[in-house]
């Protein structure tokens, strides 16, 4: 991956929001698909989840026409792309956190292990594109 982006790294910071918070959305179709027994408080937080993930999705998608349409990388951009990618990173951050709620308070995750074994990996996957927003910004 190329971490050089000079004046195109905010719409390269778009992009993988855009990535990461559509995957952060299907996430929680999947886990509501795969433990068909979750118990309710789950069940709608994660919906509460997806919900989130849809309006923080329209957002990176918007600000990304916004910047390509004008082809203005004006620091007034730049700074509302630095707000979403720290919003997002914290709402990531959350989101593991709820992740790992659900791996040891649930009693419908425990007793699947392919339940634990997805959510593990949908928390790997969260951790990596977090990682990878917090690289490009550091250059």
């Amino acid at each position: 991956m190329q971490f050089a982006y000079g004046e195109t790294k905010a719409i390269r910071l778009l992009d993988e929001a855009n990535f990461w918070k559509h995957q952060e959305q299907e996430h929680t179709v999947v886990i509501r698909e795969i433990v068909p027994d979750l118990e309710k408080r789950f069940v709608e937080d994660l919906k509460q989840w997806e919900t989130a993930f849809l309006k923080t999705h329209n957002r990176v998608i918007q600000l990304t026409e916004t910047m390509i349409r004008s082809g203005n990388y004006a620091p007034a951009y730049v700074n509302q792309v630095q707000t979403l990618i720290s919003y997002s990173l914290e709402q990531s951050s959350r989101w593991i956190q709820f992740l790992f709620e659900i791996l040891s308070l649930s009693p419908a995750v425990k007793k699947e292990p392919v339940a634990r074994t997805v959510i593990r990996h949908i928390i790997r996957e969260s951790e990596y594109f977090s990682g990878i927003a917090q690289t490009i910004c550091a250059d």
